[in-house]
């Protein structure tokens, strides 16, 4: 066996010369011993940032970065699911999908990350309950996907560690916008929780990272083909994030939101997205024939309770109250001010600067500037007013939960400056493209 040279290495993916699979699994093996140094990381970042890679080359360096730590593996009764969302504003898609998927046989091991920019974080939703611990160890994990059918937590510091030291580089190196090294940073963590299929939830428009349909599609295609080529079943779908998803945008306000939503009280986006999203995840799995069995599937554990029941299970499991879904107000945080924002015009709402509303939660504290932020998780909105609303002046565009006046006032002027009112409305597709298995 020859000596690996990283020089050479570095070189060869410098000058658009495809390396090979040894040579990048030694190279990414080399972060957690300490052989591969951090100016050498940051070479690489750039070089392939500037260069690319070929899909070979990204499925051997998401799978050497996958096996950087642990890779679970699991002796269950039933396929090993879980989904990924590029993230968006009102997005509480994966609080219903786990429990939906578990009540319908699966197992949903979902490692989640916190809010990231103007888009909310899973993690920090299910921080706003009291109790539930979002950093449960592996032994509480498995015991509740095993238990329960699904457990939502943080990244572990086990889980691809080669990924954080490079993200953190990529960061400092201005390199973060790579599309393979977003599709391996992205697929690692996913892979690394040992799954039988993944489905996607590529988000577009204006409250996504991806505000435009080219990106989203490149990227889409990019993630469903290297996790294909690495093994794992994945399917896709691109998504509108013209609008916030729910009717709320915030933490605690969001999870009132969904346990609504398992009460029968449903946005009609988010359950359409959910129900899309779980139905393409059964099929992936073998619990469903096609997607209209698999929605019916979907909508008969929404109807049954049995979702519901999950969540409630899990929530306790983790540490949470055990009677979180009866008694949401006992629990979850409230803001001090809770008050309308009124429409200063007539109209309808034709357009939303999802960003903006995003960033409005972020200034009522409900979000975070910098990553050691504290957050608010009783602030935010919700009552949003979505496309297509008739607003008269003096209608409500949403409602406010504040810590502050200062925050009413700065943080309702952006919401009411989000707010685009004209003679009609676009008619926007929910979901924009299906991008199936193998593409």
């Amino acid at each position: 066996m020859s000596t690996f040279l990283p020089q050479q290495f570095l070189a060869q993916i410098r000058d658009g010369i495809p390396p090979s699979a040894q040579d990048i699994r030694t190279f990414i093996a080399g972060i957690g011993t300490g052989k591969t140094s951090p100016a050498q990381i940051g070479a690489f970042v750039m070089a392939v940032y500037l260069k690319g890679l070929g899909k070979d080359e990204i499925v051997t360096l998401t799978k050497a970065v996958r096996d950087s730590g642990d890779v679970m593996r699991w002796n269950l009764d039933g396929p090993v699911l879980d989904k990924h969302s590029t993230g968006g504003v009102g997005d509480n898609v994966s609080l219903l999908l786990g429990p939906v998927i578990a009540a319908c046989g699966g197992y949903v091991p979902m490692i989640s990350g916190q809010g990231l920019g103007h888009t909310g974080g899973t993690l920090d939703k299910f921080s706003a309950i009291p109790g539930y611990n979002v950093n449960a160890d592996n032994d509480l994990f498995r015991r509740a996907v095993k238990d329960i059918g699904c457990a939502i937590i943080g990244q572990t510091g086990a889980l691809a560690p080669a990924d954080k030291v490079m993200y953190a580089i990529r960061s400092a190196t201005a390199s973060v916008g790579s599309l393979p090294l977003i599709t391996a940073s992205i697929l690692s963590k996913k892979l690394a929780e040992g799954l039988d299929g993944l489905v996607l939830d590529i988000k577009c428009g204006s409250g996504a990272i991806m505000n435009n349909f080219e990106d989203a599609k490149a990227l889409a295609t990019s993630l469903i083909t290297i996790a294909n080529g690495a093994g794992v079943k994945t399917s896709g779908i691109i998504t509108d994030m013209s609008e916030p998803l729910a009717s709320a945008a915030g933490n605690a306000v969001e999870v009132r939101n969904i346990i609504n939503h398992f009460h029968g009280k449903r946005d009609a986006r988010l359950h359409e997205v959910t129900v899309a999203l779980c139905a393409d995840m059964l099929v992936l799995g073998g619990l469903a024939n096609n997607e209209a069995d698999g929605r019916a599937k979907v909508e008969a554990v929404f109807d049954n309770g049995k979702a519901a029941d999950v969540f409630a299970r899990m929530v306790a499991a983790l540490g949470g109250p055990n009677d979180l879904i009866q008694n949401p107000d006992k629990y979850l945080d409230t803001a001090p001010i809770i008050t309308d924002i009124k429409a200063e015009s007539t109209g309808i709402v034709s357009a939303i600067d999802t960003r903006k509303l995003g960033t409005a939660v972020i200034v009522l504290g409900g979000g975070r500037k910098s990553p050691n932020d504290q957050i608010d998780y009783a602030v935010g909105f919700d009552h949003i007013a979505p496309i297509g609303t008739k607003i008269e002046k003096g209608d409500v565009l949403a409602r406010i939960h504040a810590r502050t006046d200062d925050h009413v006032s700065e943080a309702g002027k952006m919401l009411r400056d989000a707010y685009i009112l004209s003679d009609s409305a676009p008619d926007n597709p929910l979901i924009i493209e299906r991008i199936g298995s193998g593409a």
